[in-house]
């Protein structure tokens, strides 16, 4: 990104976040960036264009998080304190989910959580007793992403909210395998 660009990348990337694609209109961000219409359009061809530099900011940023996550140690407090200070992007990733219908954003969304996912599976499975079953440990944090994307508002996007949600999983997780358990010992092992 150009330095001329980035005080409209950076008003797209939160109007985005929070409004979704009907945020991003160029009256609305000429607004915010305290600049003429005429002044986009003299720096992106159209909407379109400028949605494409958004989205490749957007990966940016989730490679520039993934290194972060990676780093965690474990996931609370680790993890949760690093998601409340990227709280535009996980918003921003939220935006993307909800408008998957749109080829360029599930594209992103899912180069995203793929990044994310990578990063973050060594400390997810541990967190839930799952190190041994990598299979699963994907299966169950896709999953847990997805219901997380459903979850999630600039409200919920809390310490506690996410340390909860965290607990939850391994509630989740705990209850299945005692479940496997139980089934293990009625009716033997296959």
């Amino acid at each position: 990104m150009k330095p001329i660009e980035q005080p409209w990348i950076l008003a797209g990337y939160r109007l985005f976040a929070h409004e979704g694609p009907k945020g991003l209109t160029v009256e609305g961000l000429a607004r915010v960036v305290g600049k003429s219409k005429s002044s986009f359009y003299h720096h992106f061809a159209d909407l379109e264009v400028f949605t494409e530099l958004l989205l490749r900011y957007h990966l940016n940023q989730v490679h520039r998080i993934a290194e972060q996550e990676r780093q965690c140690q474990n996931v609370i407090p680790d993890l949760v304190n690093l998601l409340l200070t990227v709280k535009e992007n996980l918003l921003f990733d939220r935006q993307l989910r909800i408008h998957r219908t749109i080829p360029a954003f599930k594209q992103c969304f899912d180069k995203s959580t793929g990044a994310v996912g990578e990063a973050i599976s060594g400390i997810f499975a541990d967190m839930l007793g799952l190190a041994h079953n990598s299979a699963l440990t994907r299966m169950v944090l896709m999953l847990s992403l997805e219901n997380f994307y459903l979850q999630l508002t600039p409200e919920t996007l809390t310490y506690d909210w996410l340390v909860g949600y965290m607990h939850e999983l391994q509630a989740m997780v705990r209850a299945f395998q005692a479940n496997d358990r139980q089934q293990s010992i009625l009716y033997g092992s296959v």
